[in-house]
């Protein structure tokens, strides 16, 4: 069977040009003029892109589906033109062991709509100081290492960490938290504390645990990679690392460059998350760093919880934010169409070639002949309201929804097999 794109700005190798896209079975068969296929899909006024890439998402399969599974989870992803996702470790129970590593890439192939990389821990359980076989990991099928949702508090510890990781070729990436410092915080030190007379979080949580580790880096060589970077001071410590040869890249959250903590009205458990909203300040800092290639490329952290869990005060309520589902049509429409931070191209790259080139995902993030048909279209004519009743995750806790946004996904592909289509079921 084969089907052809046509009429639509196709994103490849870092620009937008006009050209069809033919599909053939699993794979990319053309991509060029006046294309024929035995079915065919209009573009026109589209975008179509590589399938979008998000090296961090939450899944909470197994232990916690009742907040997620790996079902509705991938949907989410196909929702937002992703195709390919890296999965957190931080689940019940955590796959220290090679033998619980293999049943969740096993799960993970058989349940999911998208192409689901695993991460392992960092330590094992996440919290404590014993560090797991990497190489067992690893051929059990791990692609990296993190213990997201968890600074690693010893240093001793996360030096051996890196010093396993380099020797089995595995990057670390890191949610950089000093739990000390974060004291039990809520809301970024600033505006909102003050105003809703909530705990603080001090920036120094994730700066100070950003330059031991970017210190370790460079002792040990491993390809350190710091995962929701969100404050000015650790863009100025990556880009001072990065002059320096330190093996360091970095992701950034939409949330964190789409809201500050000036934007929280009230004492709203959906803008409680984890690292915190920061100052205008810190997101201004992100901008000018996603532009200058300090930060390396765009991640959701998509966490989502049950609704219980986010209701009432910030104080009781979980961490988190969804972003499978909404980060390239809030993204496209404030940072490209309204404000004209970033072209189009640089937005796309930061969601697909810059992931996939940084953590080594073959056939992942292009387009090509010969390469997997992994495939996302985009409508960027036509305004969209974010609703919860569209949601295809079981997690509705963003502060977005009510948004009017372009850059509806209409249509996603993997391997050639359409596992999204707008207005489906």
């Amino acid at each position: 069977m084969t089907t052809v794109i046509k009429n639509g700005t196709v994103y490849q190798n870092g620009h937008l040009i006009k050209a069809d896209v033919l599909i053939d079975g699993q794979k990319i068969k053309a991509i060029g003029t006046d294309l024929e296929g035995e079915e065919t899909i209009d573009a026109s006024g589209m975008i179509v892109s590589p399938g979008l890439v998000d090296v961090h998402v939450h899944y909470r399969d197994p232990g916690q589906t009742y907040k997620e599974d790996i079902k509705t989870g991938s949907q989410a992803a196909a929702r937002g033109g992703f195709t390919t996702v890296g999965a957190m470790p931080n689940v019940t129970p955590v796959p220290n062991t090679a033998e619980l590593m293999e049943k969740m890439v096993r799960e993970n192939q058989k349940k999911g709509l998208v192409h689901i990389l695993q991460y392992g821990p960092v330590t094992k359980d996440e919290t404590t100081d014993i560090i797991p076989d990497y190489a067992e990991l690893k051929k059990a099928g791990a692609f990296a290492l993190s213990n997201d949702g968890h600074g690693v508090q010893s240093a001793q510890t996360m030096y051996l960490a890196m010093q396993k990781a380099k020797e089995n070729n595995l990057i670390i990436a890191a949610h950089a938290q000093d739990d000390s410092l974060f004291n039990k915080g809520i809301v970024n030190e600033g505006i909102a504390a003050e105003k809703l007379d909530l705990p603080p979080v001090t920036e120094l949580a994730e700066t100070t645990q950003i330059a031991r580790d970017l210190l370790l880096a460079q002792k040990t060589g491993v390809h350190y990679h710091i995962c929701h970077v969100s404050t000015k001071t650790g863009v100025e410590l990556v880009r001072l690392a990065k002059a320096r040869g330190i093996k360091v890249t970095c992701e950034v959250a939409p949330h964190h460059i789409l809201l500050t903590d000036s934007d929280i009205p009230e004492d709203d458990p959906y803008f409680k998350m984890n690292p915190p909203l920061r100052s205008k300040e810190d997101q201004a800092a992100l901008l000018v760093g996603m532009l200058d290639g300090t930060i390396d490329l765009i991640a959701t952290d998509h966490a989502p919880h049950a609704k219980a869990e986010k209701q009432g005060s910030m104080r009781e309520a979980a961490f988190g934010i969804t972003g499978s589902e909404t980060a390239f049509s809030t993204l496209y429409t404030k940072f490209v169409k309204e404000e004209k931070v970033f072209t189009l191209e640089q937005l796309l790259s930061l969601l697909t070639d810059k992931p996939a080139t940084v953590f080594g995902i073959k056939s992942a993030g292009l387009l090509a002949p010969g390469e997997n048909a992994d495939i996302a279209i985009f409508d960027i004519e036509h305004q969209k309201e974010i609703k919860e009743e569209d949601f295809k995750s079981k997690g509705v806790n963003t502060p977005f929804t009510g948004q009017k946004v372009y850059g509806e996904t209409v249509m996603t592909f993997v391997d050639g097999k359409v596992v999204y289509q707008r207005g489906t079921k």
